[in-house]
């Protein structure tokens, strides 16, 4: 399937999650408030470090041997057998770990023991979050992009209707409640939708894993790991670092600008991954990967432009809409943040073949690296710029990131598809 048709397929499905998102950012902002902004930040952060080591530490890796084995279903049914048993040991054994630990989960995150609950409400839903992710990621690998859509607007509608009822009964607490409820409520509608398919059969996810996949698996594992816990502690320590300067309020000011572009950059990271990591996964040479990587940048990057440059000059409409008067202090942070945003999307096009061809050393070394630069630049600008500063590090450090990703994956690429010479030599 083409980029062109997947983008316009999955569009479907982004719209609907990104009205669901602008929806639910309407009722946080009422609800919740920019401190409570703060505090749902910090537990979201931990849900991403959470399911990723209990799922999402497979899931790339699915994709990838799910397009790579395409027509050799025995084959397919081994990784998702291995994916499966690997994933639900490692959800039990997190699920365990975060019940035992959740009042100094509670107190470290919300800053508030007393909501111990919302991380035993994670722990009991973590196994069928688990069996969610791993059936979106077969669809994805299957090219199923028609019910791959179909589930991923289920899941936000569940989402927003969960999120909103609670949100509006308990307030905070509620929101809190069900963002943690949330992750196991959406297993159900991804079930119904993949029993659909006729090649789908729930005991083909049950068996006895394969040593040999397991260790394939494992690489992306130590990716997905890596990334799932360099970014969300890089914000964890961000917003206690805003917190400390400028009070809980600005933390919140920056938490609603991070979600507002996380909310209209779906739209770029949805179809990366339904696309282009498969994709990049089938393509063999330097030439032809880097020819997809150059239609993504046509096709992606000047619309990810025009809505950074509608988005800022419509900035107080959208604070309006989307938040309340209390947040208009954000404005100041657009300019910078839009642009992060542009730039980190140009490198997104490239880090995405590290995802595709199991760069594995690369990528955790960039997470930590870059990570750790973000925290780092933020202290030094916001010393100088105050407030502003987290959204200028922001910026300078995509630029440097789309700069690294350009070079190291034009040297690792060059270097494994190096012709051979005349005596079979490299």
């Amino acid at each position: 399937m083409s980029l062109v048709k997947t983008s316009f397929l999955n569009g479907i499905a982004v719209m609907v999650k990104a009205v669901s998102l602008f929806v639910l950012n309407k009722v946080l902002a009422v609800y919740a408030g920019p401190s409570g902004y703060a505090v749902i930040g910090q537990l979201q952060n931990a849900l991403t470090m959470i399911t990723t080591l209990s799922i999402g530490a497979v899931n790339t890796g699915v994709t990838k041997y799910t397009a790579e084995y395409a027509g050799d279903q025995q084959r397919q049914a081994k990784v998702w057998q291995s994916a499966t048993s690997l994933a639900l040991l490692s959800s039990v054994v997190i699920a365990i770990l975060v019940a035992l630990f959740s009042p100094y989960l509670a107190r470290y995150f919300l800053h508030d023991e007393g909501l111990y609950g919302v991380f035993i409400a994670v722990a009991l839903s973590l196994s069928f979050f688990t069996l969610h992710a791993l059936m979106l990621a077969i669809l994805n690998g299957r090219k199923e992009v028609g019910r791959y859509v179909i589930a991923s607007i289920s899941a936000s509608l569940v989402s927003l209707g969960l999120t909103s009822f609670l949100a509006f009964k308990y307030g905070l607490v509620g929101a809190l409640l069900s963002i943690g409820v949330g992750q196991g409520a959406i297993f159900f509608t991804t079930v119904a939708v993949c029993l659909r398919a006729p090649w789908f059969k729930l005991h083909l996810l049950f068996g006895r894993w394969q040593g040999t996949i397991v260790l394939n698996l494992l690489k992306y594992a130590a990716m997905a790991v890596t990334g799932a816990v360099c970014l969300p502690v890089a914000q964890v320590l961000i917003r206690k670092h805003l917190i400390h300067q400028f009070g809980i309020d600005a933390a919140g000011y920056w938490e609603a600008m991070w979600r507002l572009s996380s909310a209209y950059l779906i739209i770029v990271t949805m179809t990366l991954s339904v696309y282009y990591v498969p994709r990049l996964s089938e393509l063999e040479g330097v030439r032809a990967i880097f020819s997809e990587i150059r239609s993504g940048y046509v096709l992606i990057l000047p619309v990810a432009m025009l809505c950074a440059l509608v988005i800022y000059i419509l900035r107080d409409f959208v604070i309006g809409l989307l938040f309340t008067s209390e947040f208009m202090p954000m404005r100041e942070l657009f300019a910078w943040q839009l642009l992060g945003d542009v730039l980190k999307l140009g490198a997104w096009l490239v880090a995405s073949v590290m995802l595709g061809k199991a760069m594995f050393k690369l990528f955790i070394v960039s997470e930590v690296v870059f990570a750790a630069l973000f925290y780092g630049l933020t202290v030094w600008f916001t010393g100088s710029d105050g407030l502003l500063g987290v959204a200028k590090a922001y910026a300078l450090n995509s630029l440097i990131y789309w700069i690294f990703m350009l070079v190291s994956v034009a040297v690792v690429l060059r270097t494994s598809y190096r012709p051979l010479s005349a005596d079979g030599s490299a």
